[in-house]
């Protein structure tokens, strides 16, 4: 039997899974690598714990794996950064994650060019994206010198695993330093050396093979794309006008809009879904910063649940939040409002509240923020039905929350979908499948979830909510 292999590089853990050329699962598994806080604001991980997570994955799926893996498909955590000496391979830097804040005093010095950068890349300057961290990490005892490596956490596995330093195009529209290529302009502007950076090569096709001493047999790498673009892979929606939402972490909307490049308008952000024969495909991107870690952070550290299936159990006992108001920022807040200063609010607390309206606020705030972002997107392509995927689309609530916010119906997907279009990715650069739009007839849909509020309904709470979020981000 011939097998696809996904890789999926996230936030908090490595997936790997088989797929049959049909992308039904195989085999999967899962290993956790955890974030450290070391100070408020910042977000690391430990990158040579990264790669072992993914060694330690893969050798467990191709030990006795039941037929030939002919091809091999890797995400990764967008925008996080780290560097790394060329000779030796071993890192010089945490990874510096997506989420971390650090460079926010590398932006503010360059205010005075925001409308250039901004025109160069598409994207406003905030700490999410890479430009920003690598040179902030270039600022503070990273020496610039031959043999220094910088890039995402793509080219540092792909070289320590024999596939070479090298990166895609939908990575490079995540970085600030360029849209599909590496601009010299802001990479000066940054003061991040263009020389330092990856190679670029497509998102799908022959990019190399993956080996390591302990693995029985090599990879052929044919798939490389940020973990998002996987999951607008993974959802189907590789035609222009399908539009997805991943909840994990964070959640992240990608509307597919084709060969064109869009505008940034609304706070959305025109991004690279991925090149393949060296044709580019863009989507439209908005990301809400804090989700699943919100959950993490209610039930973990506040202690309101056992943890966050269980606080969302809990938010299912009440009809409603009782008045309880959260802003879910923990990492700032994302489109379409870029306030990367703001931070988590729990408001309209009473001697009446209890953890059960808590956690209703919880859900509540995530899917209006998820809503503010599709009221943008519903500007710029027909949105009919919103195509949802990752581990918190397992709650009910939320689906149900999800569909009356948005006023459009949700449809759930495959829970892991990010890991599935990396395999799905691969099979088109396999020749497995015949092009990216076969995606779509394999990807199967679950559930679908009616929204049960009118619009007059919609209008007053989202309303309600905007002025919310304007009061609680100022604080």
């Amino acid at each position: 039997m011939e097998l696809i292999l996904g890789i999926d590089e996230g936030t908090t853990a490595v997936k790997a899974a088989l797929f049959d050329v049909d992308l039904r699962a195989v085999r999967e598994t899962t290993r956790r690598v955890p974030t450290t806080h070391p100070r408020p604001g910042w977000v690391e991980r430990d990158p040579a714990a990264v790669l072992d997570a993914v060694v330690d994955a893969v050798g467990e799926l191709l030990r006795d794996a039941p037929g030939e893996v002919v091809a091999c498909g890797l995400d990764h955590e967008g925008e996080s950064v780290l560097a790394w000496d060329a000779e030796t391979g071993e890192p010089l830097t945490p990874i510096v994650v997506w989420s971390d804040k650090r460079s926010e005093e590398v932006l503010a010095r360059l205010g005075g060019d925001e409308a250039d950068i901004r025109a160069r890349s598409g994207l406003p300057l905030d700490p999410y994206f890479s430009a920003g961290k690598l040179a902030w990490l270039l600022e503070h005892g990273l020496e610039d010198r031959p043999g220094l490596r910088l890039g995402n956490v793509d080219a540092f596995l792909t070289e320590r695993l024999g596939a070479g330093f090298a990166t895609d195009p939908s990575t490079v529209s995540r970085t600030q330093l360029g849209i599909a290529e590496w601009d010299p302009w802001l990479c000066e502007r940054f003061g991040v050396p263009i020389e330092r950076l990856p190679a670029i090569g497509d998102s799908v096709g022959e990019l190399g093979v993956l080996r390591h001493p302990t693995w029985p047999c090599d990879l052929p790498l044919r798939a490389r794309v940020v973990d998002q673009q996987a999951a607008l892979a993974g959802a189907g929606c590789v035609v222009p006008g399908r539009v997805k939402a991943t909840y994990g972490t964070g959640v992240f909307v990608l509307a597919h809009t084709g060969a064109t490049r869009p505008q940034p308008r609304g706070g959305l952000l025109p991004t690279v879904a991925w090149r393949a024969g060296g044709a580019l495909e863009y989507a439209l991107d908005g990301g809400v910063f804090t989700a699943g870690a919100l959950l993490e952070w209610l039930s973990g550290d506040l202690g309101l649940a056992a943890d966050p299936p269980a606080l969302a159990a809990l938010a299912a006992t009440v009809p409603d939040a009782g008045g309880v108001r959260v802003l879910p920022a923990l990492s700032g807040l994302g489109a379409p409002w870029w306030r990367p200063g703001a931070r988590a609010v729990v408001a309209g607390l009473t001697a009446g509240s209890r953890p059960a309206h808590v956690a209703r606020a919880a859900l509540e705030a995530i899917a209006w923020r998820v809503a503010d972002i599709l009221a943008a997107v519903a500007d710029e392509v027909d949105l009919g039905v919103l195509r949802v995927d990752g581990g918190l689309t397992r709650d009910q609530t939320l689906l149900q929350l999800q569909a009356d916010a948005a006023g459009i119906p949700v449809e759930r997907g495959l829970v892991d979908a990010t890991v599935a279009g990396a395999a799905a990715l691969a099979a088109v650069g396999a020749g497995v499948l015949s092009s990216t739009a076969e995606i779509a007839e394999r990807v199967p849909t679950g559930e679908r979830v009616e929204p049960a509020r009118d619009d007059a309904w919609r209008a007053a709470e989202h309303a309600a909510w905007r002025a919310f979020v304007e009061r609680a981000a100022g604080l």
